[in-house]
């Protein structure tokens, strides 16, 4: 089961560095997959910054538990795509939907599962699962 959640977290984060890559790199067209636009300089800056950190620092967390199979540096990630999917949720029940709104939020929905599963089931912080040291 360890090998087979690091794995998954180990793919979920090699996604994930390269949608910040993405941001970071070019936001324009990193953006109009994820519905934006922003030609001004404000609006691209953000993208930069916001996005790719957002993915980045997931893929660092979900890179790291999964190399040592620790609990305890998996929670940035969890938070991240929680509240994502969280926001998502709100928006489609205050707004409404959309063409492909299952996607993004099949994808944040498939990283909260992975990553809860392997906080419950890796050690936390080299003790016992699920354990606080």
């Amino acid at each position: 089961m360890h090998f087979i959640l690091a794995a998954l977290l180990a793919l979920g984060a090699i996604l994930d560095l390269l949608l910040g890559a993405s941001f970071f790199i070019d936001p324009a067209t990193a953006g109009v997959d994820f519905g934006l636009q922003s030609p001004t300089p404000m609006g691209l800056s953000a993208m930069r910054g916001d996005f790719a950190a957002f993915f980045w620092v997931a893929a660092i967390s979900m890179g790291i538990g999964a190399w040592k199979r620790r609990a305890d540096v998996l929670w940035p990630a969890l938070a991240l795509f929680a509240i994502a999917f969280s926001g998502r949720l709100v928006n489609l029940f205050v707004v409404g939907d959309y063409d492909g709104w299952w996607q993004p939020m099949t994808v944040e929905a498939l990283h909260v599962i992975v990553i809860a599963l392997a906080i419950r089931t890796f050690p936390w912080n080299g003790t016992s699962p699920a354990t606080p040291a």
